[in-house]
């Protein structure tokens, strides 16, 4: 074995990840535990991003999922606009979770409802002014956060990274 912790990188020393890893090394020898190096370590950052976007999008007034719901409706472009099925979509909520964000919206003046030109029977939610600025601000924050994260790695260790998280993400994908 070397002096390192299986996942360390450099002079770094083991995080939690690696003890958690080395107890179960421990305590259960004969299973094959190397699976945790990594998806622990994905576990835990996916927590630790939810509770650092939480926070920057508590500054601007919005909860996770009012961020998600909105960014959604800003990334559909002009008009800014999306049926309560579309929304589903993007968000992966079920859609009665959906009527209910899309209420709560509504009411802060985040979104409205309206006819569907192109249905009689459908639905458009639009994004207002206000719910437009307070995504673009939240967004903004939150790049420069992210950006500066992602600091720790050059360009290429990024793209790199991302392409292996595609790969590792394709099979969960519906």
């Amino acid at each position: 074995m070397s002096a390192r912790a299986p996942g360390e990188v450099g002079d770094r020393p083991p995080d939690d990840v690696d003890r958690i890893v080395a107890a179960w090394r421990r305590e259960l020898p004969h299973l094959d535990v190397e699976p945790l190096l990594v998806l622990s370590r994905i576990t835990r950052l996916a927590r630790r991003l939810d509770l650092a976007r939480g926070v920057a999008f508590a500054t601007h007034h919005l909860e996770s999922w009012e961020f998600d719901v909105l960014s959604a409706l800003r990334r559909a472009g002009r008009p800014y606009q999306l049926s309560p099925g579309q929304l589903v979509t993007e968000t992966l909520v079920t859609s009665g979770t959906m009527t209910n964000r899309v209420d709560r919206l509504e009411q802060r003046g985040l979104v409205r409802r309206g006819p569907d030109p192109g249905d009689r029977r459908g639905v458009k939610v639009r994004l207002t002014r206000v719910g437009r600025e307070a995504v673009d601000a939240a967004l903004s924050d939150l790049l420069a956060h992210e950006r500066e994260l992602l600091g720790e790695l050059t360009p290429e260790e990024q793209a790199t990274l991302a392409g292996m998280l595609r790969r590792l993400n394709a099979p969960l994908e519906p």
